[in-house]
């Protein structure tokens, strides 16, 4: 009887299929030829930009973005249809772009993007906007037309930016690559590739995030982390309302502390505590501007002269950037001082070993004990008091 319940219900199953109208039966065939055929015009669309034909582009749809992406050096231009929705002559696509700078970018940036399209009376489909997905961060052609400055190591990318403001960060960059080049040395591309938006808010549209986060952040770094054979692409980007308030200096410290980022992205990875990754290149950014750690960690010299000697070295926590500014500060202070002891007590080559060690390790557990009895001969418990020490001979 089994047996014949399972035959009796495929019967069924063909028995429906059959009866099913033609119209129903070809819905999905449908719906697949569409996203077919969307995706081969967006395969036409991407070899238009990266062959800078404009007329193959506009053929396609909206031209708005290759207008704004007229300067911008492109290698490649890649997009995946990841899901399409239509209603009639009208579509709406999910896609994944790629794409890549030339001679900077090792490995693509990645983006999420929405496309609206329409269907004209010949069939054949074209682009009507191309925007950020919902919960991806912008890209910087959203938010207007892209002027690039060259320098010597570096792409300096701007919306909203003189010419004259797009060189002072390239000569910034160009500055920082050699100093970071030759604090870490190692296999890095040695180039750095720098965002500047009109504002604070286009900041915080290509990082996806509220402006509030990053309100007092002059810079930050993105790019996947994972220590990946193949560098990922990072890009330096700039809140330009807090670099207005920078010094020169300061501005220099800045971009080269963003650029040792981008070196040593290869070797970060989810070991690697942020007291270490952000004292680090706190460390190469300071490193030959005579700062005194009196002057460049006020907030720990003022916690120190108080009697609030850290216990531990900062936690992860303790870089939050929407929390309490001077916890924030004390946190950058203190991890970039416990670099500056490794410098002076083990020396440079030391502290770059240290940092390569704790991201072999691979996971969080384990990883900073082991690179400090492996290189530094010492254990957590001794390193944290003998920082705790530092601080107190330094700012005390």
């Amino acid at each position: 009887m089994a047996g014949r319940r399972r035959a009796w219900g495929a019967g069924v199953a063909v028995l429906c299929a059959l009866l099913v109208s033609p119209a129903g039966c070809a819905r999905p065939a449908v719906q697949d030829s569409a996203r077919g055929e969307v995706q081969r015009l967006l395969d036409r669309r991407a070899e238009a930009i990266v062959d800078r034909d404009a007329a193959a582009w506009r053929a396609t749809g909206t031209a708005t973005a290759y207008d704004r992406l007229r300067a911008v050096p492109l290698e490649d231009w890649e997009y995946k249809v990841t899901g399409l929705r239509r209603d009639g002559d009208r579509a709406t696509a999910d896609a994944e772009l790629r794409y890549r700078f030339t001679g900077y970018d090792a490995a693509p940036v990645v983006a999420g993007r929405t496309l609206s399209l329409t269907r004209a009376p010949d069939g054949r489909w074209r682009v009507v906007s191309d925007r950020p997905a919902r919960k991806s961060g912008q890209q910087l052609w959203d938010q207007g037309e892209v002027a690039v400055v060259r320098g010597r190591h570096s792409i300096v990318l701007g919306v909203g930016r003189s010419t004259d403001s797009l060189r002072d960060f390239a000569g910034l960059a160009d500055h920082a690559v050699p100093a970071v080049s030759d604090a870490w040395g190692g296999a890095w591309n040695r180039r750095v590739v720098v965002l500047v938006p009109e504002s604070l808010k286009g900041m915080a549209g290509l990082l996806g995030s509220p402006a509030s986060s990053y309100r007092g952040i002059a810079a930050v770094t993105t790019g996947e982390v994972g220590g990946s054979a193949r560098a990922p692409a990072d890009r330096v980007i700039v809140n330009p309302d807090a670099y207005a308030l920078l010094g020169p200096t300061g501005r220099q410290v800045v971009l080269t502390h963003e650029t040792t980022h981008v070196a040593t992205r290869a070797h970060t990875n989810a070991a690697t505590p942020l007291w270490l990754s952000e004292g680090y290149a706190d460390w190469v950014g300071y490193r030959d501007t005579g700062r005194t750690p009196v002057e460049a960690a006020p907030e720990l010299a003022r916690a120190v002269t108080d009697g609030r000697l850290p216990a531990a070295l900062p936690a992860d926590g303790d870089f939050g950037f929407e929390g309490d500014s001077a916890a924030l500060a004390q946190a950058y202070e203190g991890g970039w001082l416990a670099c500056r002891m490794i410098a002076e007590q083990w020396g440079k080559e030391r502290l770059g070993e240290f940092y390569r060690a704790v991201g072999r390790h691979g996971g969080r557990v384990g990883a900073v004990e082991y690179a400090m009895t492996e290189v530094l001969g010492t254990s957590l418990e001794d390193f944290t008091g003998r920082w705790r020490e530092y601080l107190r001979a330094r700012l005390g």
